[in-house]
C-alpha cells in the first residue's frame, strides 16, 4: 500500500501552505496514524495545554521527537480547560499554529475532551511523552491515560526534568506585574453594570435606535508612500505615494458607527453639487444611513495624510471653510428639528469647517433638546465652540480641548469639568486622555451650578483605562467613542457604562488603519476581551490594514 507523502512534517509546500498543514482534524489524525502503522513507522505523542510556548516546552519536544518517526502535539481545546480559571491566555487556533510552526513536530491536533484519554485509545501511539514531574503523579487524570497507553502496547516515557518552566506560573507572573491601569480594569470589571451579560444587554438594545447626526462630512484620504528620501537640490523629504486610500469621515463616520452597530442613523450635512459628494452620498446610503443635505459651494473638504508603513509623515489640509448664508444656517436648523422629532438621541460635533457656528450651534441644542431623549456634542481641536453647547446629556472632548474652552490650564480634570457644567449646563463630560484612557465625569442631581466655587462634591469621575496597549491609527477614535457612548446612553446605561462601551469601540478603532465603522461583532469581540484578558484569534485574512478602506494603485 502506497504511503501518503505528508506522513512527516517534510510537506511540499507547493500542495499545501505554510505550517497549517500540519494542523490535523480527528478523521484526517486518524487516515495518517494508520498509515504510519502499517508503514512501520514509530508515532510519539504529546499533550497538554501549551498555552505559552516557552524554552521548556520546545526541549521536551525536541526529546520526544528523539523517541520516534513522527511527533504528534495533541493540545486541550478551549471547551475543556480547566488548568485555570476562565479560559486559556491564547486561543486554541493560535496555539496549534504555533506548534505546527515548530520543525520538530509533525502532526497538531485540538482535543475538545477534558483529557487526552480517548484520543490515545483512538491514536494509539507507540510512545507516549510526558513532563518529568508527572514520574510520581497521582493524578487520576494522567493515570487513566497511563493505563490507555500501556493497555495497547504502548510505552509512556518522561522526558528529561533538567529546567522545568510552567506556563501558568509565566502567566500569573506577567499578571503580578500588572500596571496600575490593569489593576484599574480588574476593578471596573467587577461592577455589575460592567458585567459582560450585561453590556450585551445595552448592545442588543441598541438596535433600531434612531439618531441624528449633524456635522461637516470630510474625506479622509490616506497616501501610502514609499521609503522616503533626500531631494538633490536641497535638504528636503521626498515622498512617492504608491497607493491610495480613502475613507468617509468627520461626522459620516460617525453615522457609519451607529449604522454598523445597528441604529438607524440619518446624517444633516453639507455636499456640494460636485460628482464626489454624489458618489459619497451613494456610499453612506448604502450603509443604511439617510442622509439631509445642506447645499454648499464649496468643494467636500479632505484631509489628506501622507504615510510610510503605519507612520504618518505628513498632513495636508485640502479645503476651503464653509460658507454658510443666514437662509442655510436656519434650513438648518429647521431641517435638525423636523427629523429629529421623536429620536433617541441627536449628536452635534463642530470639527471647525465653517458649518457650525456658536450661534448656530446654540440654536441646534434648543431645538433638539425637547424632541430627543439624549443629546450629545463634541468639537475638534481647541475651539471655544465648546462652551456653546448648552444643555446637552454628553460631552466628549479631549483633555487639551476642554482646558483651552474653559481657559483651566493647571487645575485638576474634576475642576475642569466643573466648570465645564457651570458654563454650559452639560450633565455629563467624556474627557479623552488619548494613550492613557478617559475621565468621566458626571454632575450630581441637585448640583447648585451657579455657584461661584468649584463644588467637587457634587462631580463624581471614573477613570477608564485605555482598553488597547498600543495604537495602530488613533484617527477616528474620539468619533468611535461618541457614536458607542451616546448610543448606550439611549438604553437607559449609566454614565460608566456609556464610556466603556465608548472605550471599547475606540479601541477597536485603533488597531485598524483609517476610518473603519464599528461593528456590533466588533463590539462584542471588545467586550469578550476585557473580560477575559486573553489575545483573540483572528484569521490572517482579515488583516486590518488590507481590508479597510477603498483602495486604488
Amino acid at each position: 500500500m502506497a504511503i501518503s507523502s505528508d506522513l512527516t512534517h517534510h510537506v511540499d509546500s507547493r500542495e499545501i501552505p505554510g505550517a497549517r498543514a500540519k494542523v490535523l482534524t480527528q478523521s484526517r489524525l486518524l487516515e495518517l496514524r494508520e498509515q504510519a502503522r502499517i508503514a512501520g513507522k514509530v508515532v510519539v505523542q504529546c499533550h497538554g495545554c501549551f498555552d505559552i510556548v516557552h524554552p521548556g516546552h520546545i526541549r521536551h519536544l525536541r526529546q520526544a521527537r528523539s523517541h520516534g518517526d513522527i511527533l504528534l502535539v495533541t493540545i486541550t481545546g478551549d471547551v475543556a480547560w480547566t488548568k485555570r480559571d476562565g479560559a486559556p491566555l491564547i486561543p486554541q487556533e493560535l496555539r496549534a499554529e504555533n506548534l505546527a510552526e515548530l520543525d520538530c513536530v509533525d502532526w497538531v491536533a485540538i482535543e475538545p475532551r477534558p483529557t487526552a484519554a480517548e484520543l490515545l485509545a483512538e491514536v494509539k501511539p507507540d510512545v507516549y511523552v510526558k513532563g518529568k514531574e508527572y514520574e510520581r503523579s497521582d493524578d487520576p487524570r494522567f493515570l487513566e491515560e497511563r493505563r490507555v497507553v500501556e493497555s495497547h502496547g504502548g510505552r509512556v516515557v518522561f522526558s528529561s526534568g533538567d529546567i522545568v518552566f510552567s506556563s501558568t506560573a509565566l502567566i500569573r507572573s506577567l499578571e503580578s506585574m500588572a500596571d496600575p491601569y490593569h489593576a484599574k480594569l480588574t476593578s471596573l470589571l467587577a461592577r455589575p453594570e460592567l458585567s459582560a451579560p450585561a453590556l450585551h444587554q445595552r448592545l442588543s438594545a441598541c438596535a433600531g435606535k434612531r439618531v441624528l447626526v449633524v456635522g461637516e462630512t470630510i474625506l479622509d484620504t490616506y497616501w501610502l508612500c514609499d521609503q522616503p528620501e533626500i531631494a538633490s537640490e536641497s535638504p528636503v523629504m521626498t515622498l512617492r505615494p504608491i497607493e491610495k486610500r480613502q475613507y468617509d469621515g468627520g461626522a459620516a463616520v460617525i453615522a457609519r458607527h451607529l449604522a454598523a452597530m445597528g441604529a438607524r442613523p440619518t446624517l444633516l450635512t453639507c455636499l456640494s453639487p460636485r460628482p464626489e459628494s454624489a458618489l459619497l452620498r451613494r456610499r453612506l446610503e448604502a450603509e443604511g444611513i439617510q442622509i439631509e443635505a445642506i447645499a454648499s459651494d464649496e468643494p467636500q473638504p479632505e484631509k489628506q495624510r501622507f504615510l510610510v508603513g503605519s507612520q504618518k509623515i505628513m498632513k495636508v489640509n485640502n479645503f476651503h471653510p464653509l460658507s454658510l448664508d443666514a437662509e442655510r444656517r436656519d434650513r438648518m436648523v429647521d431641517i435638525a428639528a423636523s427629523t429629529a422629532r421623536g429620536f433617541d438621541a441627536a449628536i452635534v460635533v463642530d470639527f471647525g469647517n465653517g458649518m457650525l457656528s456658536p450661534v448656530t450651534i446654540e440654536r441646534l441644542g434648543a431645538a433638539l433638546r425637547s424632541r430627543v431623549g439624549v443629546l450629545a456634542g463634541d468639537v475638534s481641536g481647541r475651539r471655544a465652540a465648546l462652551r456653546h453647547f448648552l444643555n446637552f446629556d454628553l460631552l466628549a472632548p479631549s483633555e487639551a480641548e476642554a482646558r483651552a474652552a474653559m481657559q483651566c490650564f493647571d487645575e485638576s480634570l474634576p475642576v475642569v469639568a466643573w466648570r465645564l457644567f457651570q458654563q454650559t449646563g452639560a450633565r455629563n463630560a467624556f474627557i479623552t486622555l488619548g494613550a492613557e484612557g478617559l475621565i468621566a465625569c458626571s454632575r450630581k442631581p441637585g448640583a447648585e451650578l451657579a455657584q461661584e466655587r468649584e463644588n467637587l462634591s457634587r462631580v463624581t469621575s471614573e477613570y477608564v483605562p485605555s482598553l488597547i496597549a498600543h495604537a495602530l491609527d488613533p484617527l477616528g477614535c474620539g468619533d468611535a467613542l461618541l457614536a458607542a457612548a451616546t448610543l448606550s446612553l439611549t438604553t437607559g446605561a449609566s454614565p460608566l457604562a456609556g464610556a466603556f462601551l465608548g472605550s471599547i469601540a475606540a479601541a477597536a478603532q485603533a488597531q485598524r488603519m483609517g476610518n473603519v465603522a464599528i461593528s456590533a461583532a466588533d463590539m462584542r469581540q471588545g467586550i469578550a476581551r476585557a473580560h477575559a484578558a486573553k489575545l483573540v484569534f483572528a484569521p490572517a485574512d482579515s488583516d486590518t490594514l488590507a481590508s479597510t478602506g477603498s483602495a486604488s494603485p
